[in-house]
């Protein structure tokens, strides 16, 4: 290994095997119970939890550290309410005007889902996920940024992990195309919308599609070599 500055590795705690085992099993329990909610509840939700969970997702380790991702937060409802009638007019290309092939709208019908999308203006938080093409480890910088997808799949996927462990449900959305969003959240061309993410609390009538419970089984996902 190259020489480089580094710290000691202080922060690390390591748990008896049989700790470990019962630790990752209430994680799986405690995980499986995350769901995709498209009722949510117009309930308020404290702004330092939503950051709390920011911090999280920043946290996460990137390409070169240089964290390629920005957060447009969203609270205000008429802000909300464009974000709805644009995404509903890519939705309605996809769905009712041939975007979408037979087979991708097949796929779908079992989630029940169609262009209409009101939780974009009830749910409290919305949470616009940009993946930054080029930056740096400090801010103002222009340099390339690597594994720019995969460092940002991270950090949203420590993101949604971080708002269920908090209590709240979410959902991804990902209207096509979704450059709307940068000029709503007034980020730059070179910053490319990544997922825009529904945040909040259930709706009273908040319901599952049994079509997403089902999920393969681990000898069907996995291969020990």
């Amino acid at each position: 290994m190259q020489d480089h500055d580094s710290l000691p590795l202080s922060d690390y705690t390591e748990y008896p095997v049989e700790e470990m085992q019962a630790r990752s099993a209430q994680f799986y329990s405690e995980i499986s119970r995350r769901h995709s909610i498209r009722d949510f509840s117009d309930r308020p939700v404290p702004r330092d939890i939503i950051d709390n969970c920011l911090r999280a997702a920043g946290a996460a380790q990137s390409g070169a550290n240089h964290q390629p991702w920005h957060f447009g937060v969203i609270s205000d409802s008429e802000v909300k309410a464009e974000v709805r009638d644009k995404a509903e007019k890519e939705e309605r290309g996809f769905y009712d005007e041939g975007k979408a092939s037979d087979e991708w709208l097949e796929a779908l019908a079992p989630l029940g889902t169609d262009a209409s999308k009101p939780y974009l203006e009830k749910a409290p938080w919305l949470i616009a996920i940009f993946a930054q093409r080029r930056g740096g480890i400090e801010t103002g910088m222009d340099h390339k940024n690597y594994y720019v997808s995969e460092s940002v799949g991270i950090a949203t996927g420590m993101l949604i992990t971080a708002l269920h462990t908090a209590g709240l449900v979410t959902l991804t959305h990902t209207p096509k195309p979704m450059n709307f969003l940068n000029d709503i959240c007034g980020r730059p061309a070179t910053e490319r919308p990544y997922i825009l993410l529904v945040v909040g609390y259930p709706g009273e009538n908040a319901t599952v599609p049994t079509h997403a419970t089902v999920k393969k089984p681990l000898e069907e996902i996995v291969t020990y070599l």
